[in-house]
């Protein structure tokens, strides 16, 4: 089960710790500003004003409010470049490169040698360097456990680092409108001890299951746009299939993968997430079960 998208949890990453902690102070300055500015309205309209009062006593608190906000938004500006210098600045060489792309509305995660979709895996306690593009229009990729927002904007590579200190799955999403599906543009991070990440990059690498009737049905009818290495699907146009059954969701985070749910996502594509890439696919009854066993298969 993944962590919530949720930016006020504890943080699971040193490259994180300083962000959630800038947005606790920045919270409760803004909730102590609302309540100093409520608290004088207050005042003012109870208070019974004094006909004889002279301007320049009048304009005091004018004054006093104008200097402590000078006062607060300089150290507020000074506190969040230092976090900033923080976050940037990587503790040590990265132990692992990933490029990711964001499409409307999905994510492609490209590491040496392989290719996969909406879920990034990362080895724990080492920093990885995530080299982030856009294929379309600007997106945002957030893990606010793991790390701030960082913008993708086409045709400049933007870079983001993030560590997580233990196992888990964390919740990301894109955070710039990019769309009518925007809402359903999500990802996951499983961070795994080196040993396990190692053993599923190797897996990783290892080609797709070839042969049957699925195989034929699959490349008739999704081939064109889906990869799927060691068949003659090569499409660039969806996420690459390779290892689909090693994903614990599909349709970027819509739907947990399940035989039920892929069988509904293959057929019902533009009801389920309307204007998406991926076409409603017509298929007769044996057609559909000769390709979700094909599917089930691509582990």
């Amino acid at each position: 089960m993944s962590t919530p998208l949720n930016y006020f949890t504890q943080a699971a990453g040193a490259a994180s710790k300083p962000v959630l902690m800038l947005d606790w102070v920045f919270t409760g300055i803004c909730i102590a500003v609302c309540v100093i500015i409520t608290a004088l309205i207050a005042a003012a309209l109870l208070r019974r004003r004094d006909i004889d009062v002279r301007p320049e006593s009048a304009l005091r608190w004018v004054y006093i409010g104008t200097g402590v906000s000078t006062a607060a938004l300089f150290g507020m500006t000074v506190y969040m470049l230092v976090v900033f210098h923080q976050i940037l600045d990587m503790p040590q060489t990265p132990a692992l490169q990933v490029t990711v792309t964001g499409y409307e509305w999905w994510w492609q995660a490209d590491y040496d040698g392989f290719t996969t979709a909406n879920e990034i895996h990362i080895p724990t306690g080492v920093p990885v360097l995530l080299n982030l593009k856009s294929a379309d229009v600007i997106h945002n990729f957030w893990v606010p456990q793991l790390a701030g927002k960082t913008q993708m904007i086409p045709g400049i590579n933007n870079q983001q680092w993030l560590e997580a200190d233990k196992p888990g799955i964390y919740r990301g999403q894109c955070t710039q409108f990019c769309g009518a599906q925007h809402a359903h543009m999500a990802f996951e991070v499983v961070a795994q001890s080196p040993d396990d990440f190692a053993i599923w990059q190797e897996h990783q690498k290892t080609a797709a299951v070839a042969g049957g009737a699925g195989e034929k049905v699959f490349m008739n009818k999704c081939g064109g746009c889906h990869a799927a290495r060691g068949t003659a699907a090569t499409g660039g146009y969806g996420p690459d299939l390779t290892h689909l059954q090693s994903r614990r969701q599909i349709a970027a985070g819509l739907m947990d993968n399940t035989p039920e749910n892929l069988g509904n996502w293959i057929s019902h594509a533009q009801e389920l997430k309307p204007g998406v890439r991926m076409p409603d696919i017509p298929l007769s009854p044996q057609e559909q079960k000769q390709l979700l066993a094909y599917l089930e298969g691509l582990k």
